[in-house]
């Protein structure tokens, strides 16, 4: 359970998300007539910024709470994490009574920081690098004999993601496409496993920042490349993408579009003045990238993996 060493299969989908039932949230499918007058295609906004702890992120966490055995969640869970799966470990061990120890990088939202503490999550800052996150669970986990649950390499969190593109699909059936941002990959990783499971027709595509478009190049390279540093505003989407969840996407063929900063926060307020729902940049990319390459899905239903609103309402960047 947890493994890092294999690949979660559509069963496993399946699986989190009959475990994950009793705790989270069936999120609504929102519409917008005039954002698919704009774009020329029908699209479907899958809100997971209503899910508990306010992002996708709950779905994963929860499913990897609760698939440890007794033993093993006895002394607790470990990750690091920029804050959404932080809160979401935080959230997800109080639903079985065990401690969360959250490493967290210097500079992280205020926002997602009061989310993680709020959630009963035990926060210890490291530095801003991949390494300092590492070294920094990996000491925390060696103390306590904590579970170490990764935000994106994790099987069971990778397999938690893909309930939201599985639910999505049992709401709206027809999809040609499903769209979700991608940062570390283990929602797009799940996404597509859910996707091929569940449809023949739908493809799954994914949306990366111009700064941080590791995925994209990994892709394009046909091998993982580590070494970009990231400059995005889309905190959410900084991590270097996972060799498990990269492999994934090599598999389904996944295609990734990049799209700059300035198109993500149009495509932010966009969605903030039309659906009326409060949704942080990470998610905006997935309209951003849809409006952007509009040519290329005029005419087709679309569903898109609006990730989560945990927003610092005192520094939205318009």
């Amino acid at each position: 359970m947890g493994s890092e060493n294999k690949k979660p299969v559509f069963e496993d989908i399946l699986a989190a998300a009959a475990r994950i039932a009793p705790y989270a949230h069936v999120t609504p499918v929102l519409q917008s007539a005039s954002i698919n007058e704009l774009v020329g295609a029908e699209l479907f906004f899958k809100c997971e910024n209503f899910q508990r702890a306010g992002a996708f992120k709950f779905r994963g966490a929860c499913n990897a709470v609760w698939n440890l055995d007794e033993q093993a969640a006895s002394n607790g869970v470990v990750t690091h994490s920029s804050g959404n799966h932080g809160a979401a470990l935080a959230l997800a061990a109080k639903t079985r009574n065990i401690p969360a120890y959250i490493v967290v990088p210097n500079g992280a939202n205020p926002a997602k920081l009061k989310a993680i503490e709020q959630a009963g999550g035990k926060i210890t800052f490291c530095d801003n690098t991949m390494k300092g996150r590492d070294d920094a669970a990996d000491k925390i986990r060696q103390q306590t004999g904590a579970a170490m649950v990764h935000p994106y390499t994790n099987v069971d969190v990778i397999a938690g993601q893909g309930t939201a593109a599985l639910e999505c699909l049992q709401q709206t059936p027809t999809l040609d496409f499903m769209i979700a941002p991608v940062g570390g990959g283990g929602l797009i990783s799940g996404t597509a496993i859910a996707v091929a499971g569940k449809s023949k027709t739908c493809r799954t595509i994914g949306a990366e920042p111009s700064g941080a478009a590791d995925a994209y190049e990994s892709l394009q390279a046909n091998m993982r490349i580590t070494d970009i540093v990231s400059n995005t505003i889309c905190d959410g989407l900084r991590a270097t993408v996972g060799e498990i969840n990269l492999h994934i996407m090599q598999e389904r063929r996944v295609e990734i579009f990049t799209v700059p900063d300035q198109d993500t926060i149009e495509a932010m307020r966009l969605i903030w003045e039309r659906l009326k729902i409060l949704v942080e940049p990470s998610c905006a990319t997935v309209l951003a990238a849809i409006i952007k390459n509009k040519m290329q899905f005029t005419g087709k239903k679309i569903g898109l993996i609006i990730t989560g609103g945990n927003v610092d309402l005192d520094s939205l960047p318009w």
